[in-house]
């Protein structure tokens, strides 16, 4: 199954490449249906991520243990401070026991102040090292975070940029093959399309659609503004009509793509047999799936497009790799 499809513009696209090559991960020219290279710098951020995590257990473990060392010694420095100033107050008492006595109250003084010395440079050093952690630990959770993101952004572009290829694929297969015009209609009913040309019934035998040149069903189920144009290189037309107008098959067929693609927008390509094919793009839904078998008239999808975008349905027509005019297939 796949995964959420991801609606990348071509600019976005050209964005989507650039981080990628940023990080190792495609070479500048990558572009949809070309390969991307291996996902090395992807298992070194994973293996950065893993040495991140493994670092700020680290220092938040020893900067855990830093506040109760330094209590330690705070309690331990008020004892001995306390003891410090008792032997001070006691003066020269101690020659009442004599040199040995008196020599043995200076040393014990003399070793309580480099104790008491020593454990206030440690206090000093322990808050040193603290606020040293502090500040190590913000700058690896700030690295972290970035990096967390430039990977979750990479995976992005690196599906938005597959998914963009298998949709190329897909449209380039809409076109690769073709089943022989049917000489049957693909259904029963009467459907009239109504188009700036007038009515066109599609009852009974509608024929090949090579025959059908000048009679083809109008796209849309109502009045149009025609606008001759160009999509790629190839002719087409533009219809605009009100948002949310039906738009309609021109003729029996099956859908060979159904799903959004390029400057197309939604799309919709229906192959008729004999290589011929529609292709509706610029709506605002899809109301088809690919393999679905069509009757002239039956419903696509909407006209409408992106958001702030043209409400026209572009529509074009191509037998083979070749692209025709539509205006004259549709009797305009």
């Amino acid at each position: 199954m796949r995964g959420p499809i991801v609606n990348l513009r071509p600019k976005h696209l050209a964005v989507a490449i650039g981080l990628l090559t940023t990080v190792g991960l495609a070479s500048a020219g990558d572009a949809p249906g070309v390969a991307i290279s291996s996902p090395t710098a992807v298992a070194d951020m994973d293996a950065r991520l893993a040495a991140l995590d493994k670092e700020v257990a680290a220092e938040r473990l020893e900067l855990s243990a830093i506040g109760p060392r330094r209590e330690l010694l705070s309690q331990r420095t008020r004892v001995r401070g306390r003891l410090l100033y008792r032997l001070t107050r006691a003066g020269l008492l101690p020659l009442g026991g004599g040199f040995s006595a008196f020599v043995e109250h200076a040393q014990r003084l003399e070793s309580l102040k480099r104790a008491i010395s020593a454990d206030l440079a440690e206090g000093s050093r322990l808050a040193t090292r603290g606020v040293a952690l502090a500040g190590s630990l913000e700058r690896l959770d700030r690295e972290r975070t970035d990096l967390a993101e430039k990977k979750q952004l990479v995976e992005a572009a690196r599906s938005a940029i597959d998914e963009e290829k298998r949709r190329s694929a897909a449209f380039e297969r809409a076109f690769a093959t073709s089943a022989p015009a049917s000489t049957e209609s693909a259904g029963t009913s009467d459907i009239v399309v109504y188009g700036p040309t007038g009515k066109i019934g599609t009852d009974g035998d509608v024929g090949a659609f090579r025959t059908r040149k000048g009679r083809l069903a109008f796209p849309l189920a109502g009045q149009a503004e025609v606008k001759a144009t160009t999509r790629e290189g190839g002719p087409g037309v533009e219809l605009k009509a009100a948002p949310g107008t039906v738009v309609r098959a021109v003729h029996p067929g099956r859908v060979a793509f159904a799903d959004l693609y390029g400057t197309y927008g939604k799309l919709v390509i229906v192959d008729h047999g004999d290589k011929y094919y529609t292709v509706s793009g610029n709506l605002a839904s899809i109301d088809v799936k690919v393999g679905d078998q069509l009757s002239a008239g039956d419903r696509l999808g909407t006209v409408g497009g992106e958001p702030g975008g043209p409400t026209a349905l572009y529509f074009e027509i191509r037998h083979g790799s070749e692209r025709l005019a539509p205006a004259a297939w549709l009797g305009l």
